[in-house]
């Protein structure tokens, strides 16, 4: 897994609220046991028309939001059922953090265990990123992992809510079996000490 740490990018919105994991990955696409290809199914009810050709009104089809590493979320994205596909296929697309006002539970542990940041920030915030996305498509935003800090074009700063051992893993770049295997030495010294 990559470390993160700080992020500057331009952002895609997609503000719908109640974005279930279905609508992010469909399940025709949960047969697959690797991430290659699952981009494809990336909100595919959305991004394509019935006859299979890309909707030009949805944003991840529109050339000014191409490179994009930011999706800014509507409310409570990624509810709905337990699914890993979603984080790997927002990964797939490259992304690497997403903006909500608020995160399903479980998706947030999904995206989080695979090292994709989700950020949440308050209505206020929510709503002028909104509006920038939408007149100035080309403007950047910077996300600070470390000081839990987002900072909006123009200057102004808000944080950002995080666990601290996700927040760790994160930064180092480590899964949670990772994790424990950095702690091997420190668990042999105690089971040693334990008599085991």
């Amino acid at each position: 897994m990559q470390s993160f740490t700080t992020l500057t990018s331009t952002f895609i919105p997609v503000p719908f609220n109640d974005v279930d994991t279905d609508q992010i990955i469909p399940a025709e696409y949960l047969k697959v046991t690797s991430k290659d290809g699952l981009v494809e199914g990336l909100f595919q009810r959305w991004r394509y028309r019935p006859d299979g050709t890309p909707d030009p009104a949805f944003p991840l089809n529109q050339p000014e939001y191409q490179g994009a590493q930011i999706l800014l979320a509507g409310d409570n994205f990624g509810c709905g059922s337990s699914r890993e596909h979603a984080p790997w296929a927002l990964q797939g697309w490259g992304f690497k953090a997403i903006i909500s006002t608020s995160f399903a539970d479980i998706f947030r542990n999904n995206a989080l265990k695979n090292g994709l940041l989700p950020v949440a920030v308050d209505a206020e915030t929510h709503e002028q990123l909104l509006e920038m996305s939408t007149e100035s498509p080309q403007l950047q935003l910077t996300i600070d992992l470390a000081t839990q800090m987002v900072t909006l074009p123009g200057g102004r700063t808000t944080t950002f809510p995080i666990d601290h051992f996700s927040k760790t893993c994160l930064l180092e770049g480590l899964d949670q079996l990772g994790y424990l295997l950095k702690q091997a030495e420190r668990i042999a010294e105690y089971e040693q000490a334990m008599g085991k």
